[in-house]
């Protein structure tokens, strides 16, 4: 089980447009084999922040669903981003 987590960093001003841009990813990463989860949503208290988690079966079903990256207008948007890939071994209740 992979966990993809962390933050990406847009212009206020442009973030609600920016998220808008991503609902079709979001909705393909779910229906993309071996996704689990996958969540892109405005932080509630940086207005520039937006937090990104997904979860997936395998290394090689993320890549098949990332192919060659975000588009690139996404990416030009983009002012910082601090993202992370975890590996789980284990999973417990909290």
């Amino acid at each position: 089980m992979l966990i993809v987590a962390g933050t990406l960093y847009v212009d206020p001003a442009e973030r609600d447009d920016y998220l808008a841009t991503c609902a079709e990813i979001v909705r393909q990463a779910r229906s993309a084999p071996g996704c689990v989860d996958f969540a892109i949503s405005a932080d509630l208290v940086e207005p520039g922040r937006i937090n990104v988690y997904e979860r997936w079966e395998s290394d090689e079903q993320l890549l098949d669903f990332r192919g060659s990256g975000p588009e690139p207008e996404q990416q030009v948007a983009l002012v910082g981003a601090e993202v992370h890939k975890f590996r789980i071994s284990a999973v417990e209740s909290p």
